[in-house]
């Protein structure tokens, strides 16, 4: 039997969702709740095998190991903590570097 992780998105992802589904509305509202559907069955699908995507080269100086998602021109930023997958960060590729990483430990 596979082992099954708990997914869960940090509140500071969660903001960056919104505000990248609200920017993404301004021209066109269906694409955004279909990007918003597509960032949430990407990171649903991290309860099984989430090392399966490729560490951030960008990120490898820090002390934790983050992965990322691909979509379109968005990263989704996550890393596995014992039998948790947490989502930290969904930022634009043009975006990404260390400070980009900063979670809110309290969630």
């Amino acid at each position: 039997m596979t082992k099954r992780y708990r997914v869960e998105i940090m509140r500071l992802a969660e903001r960056d969702i919104d505000s990248i589904r609200r920017y993404i509305a301004e021209d066109k509202p269906a694409a955004a709740r279909r990007w918003v559907r597509e960032i949430r069955r990407q990171a649903n699908s991290l309860s099984r095998f989430p090392a399966r995507h490729e560490v951030v080269p960008e990120l490898v100086e820090l002390a934790m190991e983050y992965r990322q998602i691909l979509h379109g021109a968005y990263l989704t930023i996550y890393r596995v903590d014992r039998e948790r997958v947490l989502v930290v960060r969904v930022v634009h590729g043009a975006q990404l570097n260390d400070s980009a990483i900063t979670e809110n430990r309290r969630n």
